[in-house]
């Protein structure tokens, strides 16, 4: 380590004010402050500063975000050896493409019961996704870096990770470049870079994607990462559950008790496998890589409440709007549409709503900032997020619209909070 940092200084100067290379010092910058502490120090009077950098801040919530990778890889492998496994017990062989041959090359054999293989087969499909959103994004934000002249700042550890987590295991790995240059250029680049951004960029990137390429984002043929699978997710299946003409269940639950899945072949091959309130939970269900298991997602909440960068009030702010409005939605349902009588408990399980309250609502820089916009920013989300969800059958998700919509009204609802407390506090001091 002591001759990487005698390297380091012996090229600074190349790299500082009147070198050579002087354009480039952008990039020296982000590689000498990633592998050690910047070197520079406060002159002059004493400076009091918060305990947190954005440094730490940022790798802190790259640590949250590991339980919900890991358990995703793992998902990813497991739901498709799953359906591998149900087609050779009926006789069929699947072969798949590129990523099937590395797994099989190594030894593996699609065995579902066996961790290792589930994981290393969900990492073939994770880590190219990862490697080519943090190559494309990252020399993005490096190149406006170096154009402006400013460092390369650690903003982008976040989003380099949280949109592959958003994304479906079979997306084709050019739309995740195309996805992630939109993100970075459209709602980040152009308002000035990290921090000016009003926006969630992972999100912006996924919206992206979601309305361009809804082939490849949405449907039934995209969550488990087997060609010719088709199964929809939790909520996805929900959404086209046939109303109840008599109103005495619960159509849309009733609906995962008999979630159909098929692998198309000479001779498909089809199975019925239910969803419980707790496979849910859990997250042993299709979806995106990132998103479905609550359970990790609340350990990742535990870890940036604890280091006092995720806000509680924005969390519970988001459920106690999805709670409130799936209660009112209970009560006013007509048996037409089974997605009003879905109970809140079970709103807080399926789709990606844990992992959207826990780790894109709570984004300080595009969220609200005030301690009582908090709760309004956050009961907007959650109120969205139902009615999205309950309302339009387009959009059986409603966090990720419901987030970008929350971004949108966050610095009007900062205004009108500090407003408020301006009058107040002009009110008592004339009684005064």
């Amino acid at each position: 380590m002591k001759a990487l940092r005698a390297a380091l200084d012996k090229v600074h100067p190349l790299f500082d004010k009147g070198g050579p290379l002087q354009i480039a010092y952008p990039v020296y910058e982000s590689i000498d402050t990633f592998l050690y502490t910047p070197g520079e120090t406060t002159h002059g009077q004493t400076h009091v500063r918060d305990n947190i950098d954005l440094k730490r801040m940022m790798i802190t919530v790259v640590m949250a975000l590991v339980p919900a990778t890991l358990f995703g890889m793992w998902n990813v492998g497991y739901q498709a050896n799953t359906a591998i496994q149900r087609a050779a017990e009926a006789g069929e062989r699947y072969v798949g493409d590129w990523h099937y041959t590395i797994h099989n090359a190594i030894g593996f054999t699609n065995d579902p019961g066996s961790i290792a293989d589930c994981m290393v087969l969900g990492a073939i499909f994770f880590i190219p996704i990862y490697f080519v959103c943090m190559f494309v994004g990252g020399h993005i934000e490096m190149v406006f870096s170096v154009l402006r002249g400013h460092e390369i700042n650690e903003g982008f550890l976040v989003t380099g990770l949280l949109f592959p987590l958003t994304l479906p295991a079979s997306i084709p790995l050019w739309q995740v470049a195309v996805g992630i240059a939109f993100g970075v250029i459209v709602a980040k680049e152009v308002f000035g870079g990290t921090g000016r951004n009003f926006l969630n960029v992972a999100l912006t990137s996924r919206a992206f994607l979601y309305f361009a390429h809804a082939g490849q984002i949405s449907g039934d043929k995209v969550w488990t990462a087997v060609d010719g699978f088709s199964g929809a997710t939790a909520l996805g299946q929900m959404a086209v559950a046939t109303p109840d003409p008599g109103g005495e269940t619960n159509a849309a639950l009733a609906s995962l008790e008999s979630v159909n899945y098929s692998l198309g072949a000479s001779d498909p091959v089809t199975w019925t496998e239910p969803i419980t309130w707790m496979s849910a939970f859990l997250g042993t269900v299709q979806g995106c890589v990132g998103e479905t298991s609550t359970l990790m997602c609340l350990i990742g909440a535990a870890i940036l409440i604890g280091a006092g960068i995720g806000s509680w009030k924005i969390m519970a702010g988001v459920l106690g709007g999805v709670a409130a409005t799936s209660l009112l939605l209970n009560g006013v349902t007509t048996g037409s549409n089974p997605m009003m009588s879905v109970p809140f408990y079970w709103h807080f399980v399926v789709g990606g709503l844990a992992f959207g309250l826990v780790f894109m609502a709570t984004d300080p820089v595009s969220a609200s900032m005030t301690e009582k916009g908090k709760w309004i920013y956050g009961g907007l989300i959650g109120f969205m997020t139902v009615l999205i969800r309950c309302i339009n059958p387009a959009f059986p998700e409603g966090i990720m619209l419901a987030i970008l919509f929350g971004n949108v009204f966050a610095p009007l609802i900062d205004y009108f909070v500090v407003s408020a407390n301006v009058r107040r506090r002009m009110a008592r001091y004339v009684t005064t």
